[in-house]
């Protein structure tokens, strides 16, 4: 599949990798100097829907930098213009509505480093695309690195074929416990009643079952979230039969407010949970981001985490299906 296109050009960005024959992120950039205005990107766009959602598909990342896009605004006048349905963001991490499908990133201490994960990876509805822009680049810090989950499940299927091949049979199971209000002091900090919409607690039930969840109340005034038996790894459509590590085992197991076992119970071994780590961060992709930057990722190809970093960092996120 060609890169050419007539409204943008290829560029390059610091720290991006060749993984398969693949440019990750695939930059884009305006064809022209004098084409770099909100207006001639929103046209490009237009112009190029099929061929962009191509490339997004093609190199999991594409990248749009050196175009004039300033605020939420502009942001969501991008994303709109592919006709993508919203999909609410559920899960752990505090954030804010800004304008139309436009949220903060979470919105946890800068300090704290956000560990990888497909978006929404547990929900029985994740999205297809997470879209991120850059509206305030951090002094030092916070980037947003990307990891290729199809490296991660041959690298772990290469290491640990035994361990692997027994979670793929038994599924896995993750709980998450939530408080009531929300702590934006804490990068895992949203309550539930943010979370899922409601203070009522049927209602929250019913919410919770729709998504694929059982739940518990705490004495605390909290709410414990169990989910499983979820799929170890995921093949889809389109991307060249590749197995995606689509599961957040390292990022829950063994913590104070979350759990991840197999579906029966049985405890995946600390050594592997360690050592999976360290090959999501080996094979992690990152750049520094620059102001106006916008960042397609293909949810179902790619893990993403964030750097810790100096304020002032302002990233905004849109999620679609």
């Amino acid at each position: 599949m060609e890169y050419s296109c007539k409204d943008f050009k290829v560029g390059k960005c610091e720290g991006e990798k060749i993984v398969d024959g693949e440019t990750i992120p695939l930059v884009l950039e305006p064809r022209d100097a004098n084409r770099s205005d909100l207006e001639s990107l929103l046209l490009g766009l237009n112009e190029n829907k099929e061929w962009f959602e191509e490339m997004i598909i093609k190199n999991s990342a594409v990248l749009l930098r050196g175009f004039d896009v300033r605020k939420a605004e502009d942001f969501n006048d991008i994303v709109e213009t592919f006709g993508w349905e919203d999909i609410r963001y559920v899960g752990p991490a505090p954030r804010t509505h800004i304008y139309k499908m436009i949220w903060t990133a979470n919105e946890g201490p800068l300090s704290e480093f956000i560990y990888y994960h497909h978006e929404m990876v547990l929900i029985k509805e994740y999205p297809k695309k997470v879209i991120l822009f850059c509206e305030i680049p951090p002094p030092e810090g916070g980037e947003t690195p990307i990891v290729p989950s199809f490296k991660v499940t041959e690298r772990m299927v290469e290491e640990f074929p035994k361990e692997v091949k027994e979670m793929e049979e038994k599924g896995l199971k993750y709980s998450f416990s939530a408080p009531s209000n929300s702590d934006r002091n804490s990068m895992r900090g949203r309550g539930w009643e943010d979370a899922f919409g409601s203070s009522d607690r049927k209602e929250v039930e019913k919410r919770a079952k729709g998504l694929g969840m059982d739940v518990e109340w705490l004495e605390n005034g909290g709410l414990k979230t169990i989910l499983g038996p979820r799929n170890l790894t995921k093949v889809f459509e389109g991307r060249k039969g590749r197995k995606m590590w689509f599961n957040t085992i390292v990022g829950m197991h063994g913590k104070d407010i979350s759990s991840a076992t197999m579906a029966d119970g049985t405890e995946i071994p600390e050594h592997v949970v360690k050592r999976c780590g360290e090959i999501i961060e080996e094979e992690s992709i990152q750049f520094k981001w620059e102001k106006g930057d916008v960042l397609f990722l293909d949810n179902y190809a790619l893990l993403h985490g964030r750097r810790p970093s100096l304020p002032p960092r302002r990233v905004l996120v849109a999620t679609t299906k």
